[in-house]
């Protein structure tokens, strides 16, 4: 049982920090690109990007099943690399807490960055700095605590992801079982104990997240 509990836990706080590391990457290179650049389909992206937090998990799930399943070209690609389909795979979970944390660090780091005056950018080019150098040294410090606040956010967002990893990921312990999959399997076999103990880990973890983000503002 405590292997069992410990597993959980550990799986859930690996796909986390997985998936916090690609959204974080992901989420501040394209919040700013949308938030400097104007293009043609702009708003169509951002619509797209913005979808997970409004849509179902079930419809995120399905996707994600019909994308990356063996029918597709997409799927066939990861089962000839990795010998397996992706489905019901360690992978599949962090596919999934991805998708549902990258719209919270998308449209944070893109506020981050558009309250980046165009002032310090154009004085960093009068110096002769890169688009690189005027990135790296001036807009991502400025917005330095939105791209915080993103991160740690999206964290949260993928610790807690439920619907989708089980529809995508399933609930195999020790493989794919993420501590809000465990608490649903405890409830639904009668053990309170052990989903109590899932539940207040979980809570735990989120607030000291959340507790962090809010020291970060002040």
């Amino acid at each position: 049982m405590l292997e069992t509990f410990f597993e959980s836990i550990k799986l859930s706080i690996t796909i986390t920090l997985v998936a916090g590391c690609i959204v974080l990457l992901t989420g501040t290179l394209l919040g700013y690109l949308f938030a400097k650049k104007n293009f043609r389909g702009k708003i169509l992206f951002e619509t797209i990007f913005m979808l997970p937090l409004v849509l179902p998990p079930s419809v995120i799930g399905f996707l994600l099943i019909v994308i990356f399943g063996n029918q597709s070209y997409i799927g066939l690609f990861f089962k000839t690399l990795f010998g397996q389909s992706i489905i019901f795979t360690w992978y599949a979970a962090v596919i999934a807490a991805v998708i549902v944390a990258f719209p919270l660090m998308f449209q944070t780091a893109k506020a981050g960055f558009k309250g980046v005056s165009k002032k310090f950018e154009e004085a960093a080019k009068d110096l002769g700095a890169s688009k690189y150098q005027v990135f790296t040294r001036v807009c991502i410090p400025l917005a330095k605590r939105s791209l915080i606040a993103g991160g740690i956010l999206s964290s949260a967002r993928a610790l807690g992801e439920f619907g989708a990893t089980l529809m995508f990921a399933g609930n195999i312990p020790g493989v794919t079982q993420t501590v809000p999959t465990a608490i649903y399997m405890a409830i639904d076999s009668g053990d309170m104990l052990l989903a109590w103990a899932w539940v207040i880990s979980i809570m735990l973890l989120s607030f000291f997240l959340l507790l962090f983000v809010r020291s970060k503002e002040n």
